[in-house]
Parts: structure tokens; C-alpha cells; sequence
């Protein structure tokens, strides 16, 4: 979280500041099911670049939202995210605005989703 001139007006302004960023809530979708790796999530989170994706995490991090885990194997350093379980909670805690998107999106933005998530775009 960066630095704040003052602090947070209420708990909604809180949660905010925490999801703020262009490609935060995408993250926290992207970790949602398991671990990933830094390559997968970018992959993930089409159009962020690694320098933002980098700066996100690490905003993240610092709010115990996702856990950083490197592990030293035969193929060398693997290093992967997760949700911790403050970002399990608030992840729980935006579905219902997901739900919200989906049923309030136009029409040709529901077409254009749909054709996005099978492949057909």
C-alpha cells in the first residue's frame, strides 16, 4: 500500500485502497484456485507490463495479500505466489461484485466477454 496523506475514512475505504491499482483485483483472481508463477500470472493478466505486475505484487505482499514463496529445486530458483489468508477473505469478498458485473454488463459487452473466455476472440 503506498503511502497515504490520511488515513482511511471507513472499512470500504480501507478495502480500497488495498485493491487500487489497474491490475490488483485481476491478480487476486488470477491466484485465486493455486500458486502461480510470476510467467503464468503475467500471462494471466494480459496488457500489464513486468514492471507493474512486479510493483503490484509487492504492494500486495506488503499488505499480506499474497505470500511470496521461492523454492530452491534441481532446476534452480522457482518462485511462486499465493493468496494468503487475508487475500483468500478478500477475494471472497469481491465475488459478489463480480456477480454483479456479470449480470449488469450490456449485451455486446456479454457477447464480447463470452467470446473472450472460450477462445472465439
Amino acid at each position: 500500500m503506498s503511502v497515504r496523506a490520511r488515513p482511511p475514512f471507513c472499512g470500504l475505504d480501507a478495502s480500497m485502497e488495498v485493491i487500487s491499482g489497474k491490475w490488483k483485483v485481476l491478480i487476486l483472481w488470477a491466484l485465486r484456485d493455486q500458486p502461480q508463477r510470476f510467467g503464468a500470472l503475467k500471462r494471466q493478466v494480459p496488457g500489464v507490463s513486468e514492471k507493474v505486475l512486479t510493483r503490484q505484487l509487492r504492494e500486495l505482499e506488503e499488505d499480506r495479500i499474497v505470500r511470496r514463496e521461492a523454492h530452491d529445486d534441481q532446476t534452480g530458483l522457482r518462485v511462486e505466489y499465493s493468496l494468503t489468508q487475508r487475500g483468500v477473505d478478500l477475494y471472497k469478498a469481491l465475488e459478489p461484485l463480480g456477480d454483479w458485473g456479470r449480470r449488469y454488463l450490456t449485451p455486446a459487452r456479454q457477447d464480447e466477454l463470452a467470446h473472450s473466455s472460450t477462445g472465439n476472440a
